[in-house]
């Protein structure tokens, strides 16, 4: 499988604060691989270098061969990157399908377009009943529906995925994980960050554990599922 996205010795600083430490991480075209680790491990940080939000102090991240680091996160999207941001940022007085049509403000192919909202429809039919509604006033597991439907219609090759599980009930969130198998089914890869790590260890294909900026432990998603140290540190084992 070629290497889709690679991050070499990537570090990156809040003012003093430095947050991501000599970062080496991998994403095979068409996999899915998730990044798991307590709360303020550097989960997020990594995705927002990623999309170009952050900018490395130092080391280089590639995609599909060209290095992207320190590029502006518009040219990021631009190059088939597309991020849905922890706790969701939807457009709340603006229509679902407002929303959708701004996932899209990169792209002149009209019928493509028109492509994809039909694809976006058939992973979250409720979002097509919803056209027409103010994305505000719909449900949380709705609006994680909506972030990850905008993001898809700027038709990416790489979604990064920050936390989609969070504040959703139980049931929502095995409907969205069934969602985001979907997708990666159709052709995207996934690099997904989640505290839930069971469900995200039970979909991905390798995952990575970062502990205060560093990666600490990788393989397979089957092997970290049974590491004793993973078990007791994320799984409740």
């Amino acid at each position: 499988m070629a290497i889709m996205l690679k991050m070499d010795d990537v570090n990156v600083f809040y003012g003093a604060i430095h947050a991501i430490k000599g970062i080496n991480l991998e994403v095979d075209q068409g996999e899915i691989v998730t990044l798991i680790g307590a709360n303020g491990a550097g989960k997020s940080t990594t995705l927002r270098t990623i999309s170009g939000l952050l900018k490395p102090k130092t080391g280089t991240i590639t995609f599909e061969d060209k290095i992207i680091s320190g590029q502006p996160a518009h040219k990021i999207v631009e190059f088939g990157i597309s991020q849905v941001p922890e706790g969701r940022r939807i457009f709340a007085n603006m229509t679902v399908m407002e929303n959708l049509e701004l996932g899209a403000y990169v792209r002149t192919d009209k019928n493509g377009i028109k492509e994809d909202l039909k694809r976006v429809f058939k992973h979250f039919p409720r979002l097509a009943e919803r056209k027409k509604q103010e994305a505000g006033t719909l449900s949380g597991g709705e609006q994680q529906m909506l972030a990850m439907g905008r993001a898809l219609m700027s038709s990416p090759r790489l979604l990064l995925l920050d936390e989609p599980s969070m504040g959703l009930a139980p049931l929502l969130i095995k409907e969205i994980f069934e969602i985001i198998k979907d997708i990666n089914k159709a052709g995207t890869t996934i690099l997904l960050v989640e505290q839930n790590a069971n469900m995200a260890l039970s979909i991905a294909n390798r995952a990575y554990v970062l502990e205060t900026g560093k990666i600490t432990l990788s393989g397979s998603a089957k092997e970290l599922s049974n590491s004793e140290d993973v078990r007791k540190a994320y799984l409740g084992g």
